[in-house]
């Protein structure tokens, strides 16, 4: 552990509302990290002037101006270099990266996915979960792997599935979750709380901060 910030860049394609959060907590004192730079690979996306707003350098770099993936993934490797990025966060990127640019940032890339992962990887998880029938749904922080919403899990929160519920409806609530889980998971690991060994990530072993297993439908 050490008491030196770790330099965070956050890759985004919309919004932004996960790299809001992490802009809004990198701002307390204690907290571990410090947000460096937003990147996105669309020049639209919306979450870049959220990040100007907020007083981070914000670059687009767009995807359709390079003749193949691998030009603009050394962009973006320039771009996580120039400003000396120790810890990338992404955050909303929809984007695959090839295994050469996963490799390269091993153990250095966080995601987080709006389910309890392994289960409904890549897009439409609030349907599918949906579909499926799942009682209890929620989001994944983890470290990025070449494949898809793979690679050793670092924090999970989970959410009740409602019989009401839409698509829309139970993502809203998900949402709500990953903004609290994600600027937990950077935290841990910047701070070397939480790391990968043997293919997972250890951590200390902490009390259970709620008193009650989660049961939905509730136990009578």
């Amino acid at each position: 552990m050490t008491d030196k910030k770790k330099r965070v860049g956050i890759l985004i394609s919309g919004r932004g509302s996960n790299m809001a959060v992490l802009i809004k907590a990198a701002r307390a004192v204690d907290y571990p990290a410090e947000i460096v730079c937003v990147l996105s690979n669309r020049p639209q996306a919306e979450g870049l002037k959220t990040a100007q707003a907020e007083g981070v350098p914000a670059i687009a770099l767009d995807q359709s101006a390079f003749a193949h993936g691998e030009a603009f993934e050394a962009a973006l490797d320039a771009e996580l270099n120039r400003f000396g990025i120790e810890l990338v966060a992404c955050a909303g990127f929809m984007r695959i990266l090839t295994p050469a640019f996963v490799e390269r940032w091993h153990d250095r890339m966080l995601n987080i996915h709006p389910s309890l992962l392994p289960a409904f990887p890549g897009r439409n998880t609030h349907a599918r979960a949906l579909a499926a029938g799942v009682k209890i749904a929620g989001c994944t922080v983890h470290v990025v792997r070449a494949h898809v919403d793979d690679g050793p899990i670092i924090a999970q929160a989970a959410v009740p599935v409602r019989d009401s519920d839409t698509a829309e409806t139970l993502a809203a609530r998900v949402l709500a979750a990953e903004h609290r889980l994600y600027p937990h998971a950077l935290a841990l690991f910047a701070r070397g709380d939480a790391r990968v060994a043997d293919g997972h990530v250890r951590g200390p072993q902490v009390p259970v901060n709620q008193e009650k297993d989660l049961f939905w439908p509730p136990l009578k």
